[in-house]
């Protein structure tokens, strides 16, 4: 089972594009999309449930309560990144130090998004975040992609072709990654 935490929701928006864009609209957007394309296209090979269903506050504990209670076999976070440096781009995948599953299927996610999708890989990295860091019972990867500070990534953002190019690279990576070649 794979849980698709689409990031933040409700009162928190995340990041705000440069184009008004909430980081919050387009990653839930994209797990819809999952959602959708897994059952489309795939017959719904893979058993997904999301964090959230609609624009809603699930705090982070909350989320992590959800992957463990239900077992997760790979837990997927979905952000989209935001900086000062407008000139900033390109999508970056998150793990915790020193997992090794981890580690693998976020190479696999950021090789897909730069080879697939075209984006800058800006590469694997390890930061302590609160999701990463309670669902240690499964693989678990935080994906930034692209960043709504930066025009053309933002504008990228709003096209359905891109939430739809997200998502089933998601899949096809989880597919992969699951043995269901």
């Amino acid at each position: 089972m794979i849980i698709i935490d689409p990031g933040h929701g409700g009162f928190d928006s995340g990041a705000i594009g440069i184009n008004g864009l909430k980081e919050k609209d387009v990653v839930f957007d994209i797990a819809k999309e999952v959602v959708r394309l897994n059952r489309e296209l795939f017959n719904d090979s893979l058993e997904i449930y999301l964090t959230r269903y609609s624009d809603t506050f699930i705090s982070l504990g909350d989320r992590t309560k959800l992957a463990k209670a239900l077992k997760a076999d790979v837990f997927v976070s979905i952000h989209c990144n935001q900086t000062v440096r407008k000139a900033a781009q390109g999508i970056e995948v998150y793990v915790k130090q020193r997992e090794s599953r981890s580690e693998y299927l976020a190479e696999q996610f950021a090789i897909g998004l730069h080879e697939k999708l075209g984006f800058k890989n800006r590469g694997v990295k390890y930061a302590n975040f609160q999701v990463l860091r309670e669902t240690t019972q499964c693989p678990s990867v935080l994906l930034e992609l692209g960043f709504l500070s930066n025009w053309e990534e933002a504008s990228y953002m709003l096209k359905a072709s891109t939430i739809s190019g997200y998502a089933i690279l998601i899949l096809e990576t989880l597919m992969n990654f699951l043995g269901y070649d």
